[in-house]
């Protein structure tokens, strides 16, 4: 699972990391990305597919069928994309970018649990793999949303949580947003677990616990559990 993260690159940073048009915003930078949140995700025309757009969309997805949007889901398992309905309409056509340069996960340590976050050892920005819909609200206007999706955790994430996010490497991040790749079987690579010695970890301030606390102290680090003292 992946339910908080951070993108704190700014904007002609990312304009650069992902070859996009610049957007008529200027996404602030956030410490504590949290789902009904709005994000900026990247992505590309079916028949343009040279250009690429960055726009903001809410985190937590809405399929276009849905009677609310009550009920949105923030992941999806990369193993069942092509057989979950709400998934399976949406992978060959509404895939996307997330940029981000951090996620958080908690170390349970007896009746505690730690936020790490987990980020490149670069500290370079990096793109989970996403699928995105479109609903109508009530109103008429549209809503954009987004899920992101998840697979088995590496050798590092593996002693904090089962799950990771997709983090696609930069080569396969055009294949993934490629609209003539439809096959399932072709995408299906591209989710695997991250290398784990590209990565790090450590522990942060508890006050990314909430989500109503979005500022460097977030990611400023902290004394992590012993247990991920170690590198991979």
């Amino acid at each position: 699972m992946c339910g908080r993260y951070t993108q704190t690159a700014k904007l002609h940073d990312l304009v650069d990391r992902f070859g996009v048009e610049e957007p008529d915003f200027d996404p602030a930078p956030r410490y504590n990305l949290a789902p009904s949140q709005d994000a900026p995700v990247v992505g590309v025309h079916p028949n343009t597919p040279n250009t690429r757009s960055l726009r903001l969309m809410r985190w937590g997805l809405v399929p276009c069928h849905a009677k609310d949007a009550a009920k949105s889901i923030i992941n999806a398992r990369a193993e069942t994309l092509a057989q979950r309905p709400a998934f399976r309409r949406l992978l060959p056509r509404r895939r996307c970018l997330v940029p981000a340069d951090g996620f958080y996960e908690w170390q349970r340590e007896d009746r505690f649990r730690t936020p790490m976050r987990f980020t490149l050892r670069s500290g370079q920005p990096f793109a989970f793999a996403g699928l995105w819909d479109r609903w109508l609200q009530p109103d008429g206007a549209p809503l954009y949303s987004f899920t992101i999706v998840t697979t088995s955790p590496n050798s590092l994430i593996e002693p904090v949580h089962n799950r990771m996010p997709a983090i696609l490497l930069p080569d396969d991040e055009a294949k993934w947003l490629d609209p003539a790749a439809t096959d399932p079987a072709a995408l299906s690579p591209l989710l695997k677990p991250y290398p784990a010695d590209l990565m790090k970890g450590y522990g942060v301030s508890r006050a990314v616990n909430s989500p109503v606390n979005d500022s460097p102290e977030c990611i400023t680090p902290d004394h992590p559990p012993a247990s991920l003292l170690r590198t991979p």
